[in-house]
């Protein structure tokens, strides 16, 4: 017997068909012997909508009401779902984030789970009852209903699988599995068996839209083994998991790309101390994640040029922001480009063996793509490229680096 956490996203509860057709996997899980908790997401475009109303309600609205309003669609199909059990002659009962309690800090909208007490659930689970979670949700110091933030299904799932001390977490979603490339891009593209926690944090936050950045998180801190499968087949999924149950690493994983990148470029910076703070700090303070940072000295020392990436949907404010630290900074012009993408080659496999970095770049090179800028993490190198090369690099690289499938 194990203990599992199975967890449903919005396009697996769309609709009521489609919560019987997720009774009848679960209760699959259940007959073979298994102890299950259920972790739902809201129907698919229930959240959005649900944020529609809001915001026409109210542009400047409270977070907690927010939080009130938008929690609201988990509500529906862990009900649904505990009657669709229920139907099939299976014990289960419907859970909200504060009845467990999930607790978190008091940030609301993005609140991070500080403690989950799974002892009436593990006591439940004993006794052959299935725990049917909303996720997405918990309960905020104030005795209010905190969100997690998008992916927060994703947290809570893996959160859950933490306290519960299961044997492993299912994420049910509408891809079978972690693929080498996106296959919408790389029809060669290949799906893993085995991805090391590291690797998923990397792809995830590089642009793979499988798992949420969040939830990888915290399965490697808790070491929680996580597998990603298909809602609609009963194909084998990927496990992500240690770096030890993977016999035999590849030098490369993956590759991902980012779309939604903007570069910023100031031209001739004062080079003096104090400068960098002056362009970062202003942008921390206004919540703008600064991803690639790379700067070039004039050959006399007295300037500099200073390029950094961010989200797309943050270029105008950062170009307030730095406009009005403009004095401050020093620069000359400041420049904008938001027709880029990140390409990014990821493989624990990397620390062991050396070129591989040229090796990506002698790939693009021979396909005339010009690299924009180059960061690198000891598992991963990223580049930054132009938007209209997307396709061919990272087709380019999947093969140089031999991951098309036979």
């Amino acid at each position: 017997m194990a203990r599992l956490v199975l967890k449903f996203g919005g396009t697996s509860v769309a609709d009521v068909e489609r919560l019987r057709i997720v009774a009848d996997r679960v209760a699959q899980v259940v007959e073979d012997g298994n102890e299950v908790a259920v972790v739902l997401s809201a129907m698919a475009g229930t959240t959005n909508q649900l944020i529609e109303w809001t915001q026409a309600m109210s542009s400047l609205h409270d977070a907690r009401e927010y939080d009130a309003i938008v929690s609201s669609g988990e509500q529906v199909t862990i009900g649904l779902l505990a009657m669709a059990l229920q139907e099939k002659g299976i014990s289960a009962r419907s859970w909200l984030g504060w009845q467990i309690p999930i607790r978190t800090d008091d940030t609301h909208s993005s609140a991070r789970i500080e403690d989950i007490d799974g002892a009436e659930i593990v006591r439940r689970m004993g006794i052959g009852e299935v725990a049917v979670v909303a996720g997405f949700q918990g309960l905020s110091p104030n005795n209010r209903i905190a969100t997690l933030g998008r992916g927060g299904s994703d947290i809570t799932a893996v959160a859950l699988a933490a306290a519960l001390a299961a044997d492993r977490c299912d994420i049910y979603t509408d891809v079978d599995g972690v693929y080498t490339a996106d296959p919408r891009i790389v029809t060669a593209a290949r799906k893993l068996d085995k991805i090391t926690y590291e690797e998923m944090l990397e792809m995830a936050s590089q642009g793979a839209k499988v798992l949420q950045t969040r939830s990888v998180e915290l399965a490697m801190n808790h070491r929680v083994r996580v597998q990603v499968r298909s809602s609609f087949n009963n194909s084998p999924g990927t496990l992500v998991v240690d770096e030890e149950e993977i016999v035999e690493q590849a030098v490369v994983s993956g590759i991902t790309y980012a779309s939604d990148e903007a570069k910023v470029t100031l031209l001739h910076v004062a080079d003096r101390p104090g400068v960098a703070a002056a362009v970062f700090g202003p942008l921390a303070d206004a919540n703008v994640n600064v991803d690639m940072i790379v700067q070039s000295a004039s050959p006399d020392g007295t300037t500099t040029d200073m390029t950094f990436t961010v989200s797309r949907g943050d270029l105008a404010r950062v170009q307030t922001i730095v406009e009005q630290q403009r004095e401050a900074i020093g620069f000359q012009e400041c420049l904008t480009d938001g027709d880029i993408v990140k390409v990014s080659v990821i493989g624990v496999g990397m620390r062991s063996h050396a070129g591989v970095a040229q090796r990506m770049f002698a790939a693009l090179s021979d396909k005339g793509i010009n690299i924009h800028a180059i960061s690198t993490s000891e598992i991963k190198i990223s580049v930054l490229i132009s938007a209209e090369y997307t396709e061919l690099a990272v087709r380019s690289l999947h093969s140089v680096y031999g991951l098309d499938a036979d």
